[in-house]
């Protein structure tokens, strides 16, 4: 298996097997805390092989600098079966919508992914002061 893209974005779709992307982002910018994200999606799309033909647990976590969960770790299964022979590999998406993310601090978060209990990439996510304007 192998995470052929795992990004932070403002939306994703999957179209008849096309991923559709918009706006990538690592950094987030508020006056104030908590700092509320109001939409953002996480999009995945993995390769297997097939002999990891079958079902696979896939978890998604966002955590502090600390590991302290954001949220709840969003869990799911994906059954990988391949339906033509001749094929060595397959892809499959994934996408999750996040409404109202809440973030207690400012500083690096980090939207971490674990496929069949094993960790297989992060993303980091910063969360930023607005700077102050300046009155000249």
């Amino acid at each position: 298996m192998k995470a052929e893209l795992f990004v932070l974005c403002d939306a994703a779709t999957d179209y008849q097997g096309k991923l559709n992307i918009l706006g990538t982002f690592d950094a987030i910018w508020s006056k104030q805390i908590p700092a509320v994200h109001p939409f953002c999606s996480v999009a995945l799309r993995l390769r297997f092989l097939k002999i990891e033909e079958g079902e696979h647990k896939i978890k998604i976590s966002i955590v502090n600098e600390d590991g302290a969960a954001v949220m709840k770790p969003v869990e799911a299964n994906v059954n990988i079966h391949f339906r033509h022979a001749q094929f060595a590999s397959i892809a499959a998406n994934m996408i999750l919508n996040l409404q109202g993310l809440k973030f207690p601090g400012y500083g690096e978060y980090s939207i971490d992914l674990a496929i069949d209990g094993r960790h297989e990439a992060s993303l980091p996510l910063y969360v930023n002061k607005v700077p102050a304007q300046s009155n000249n």
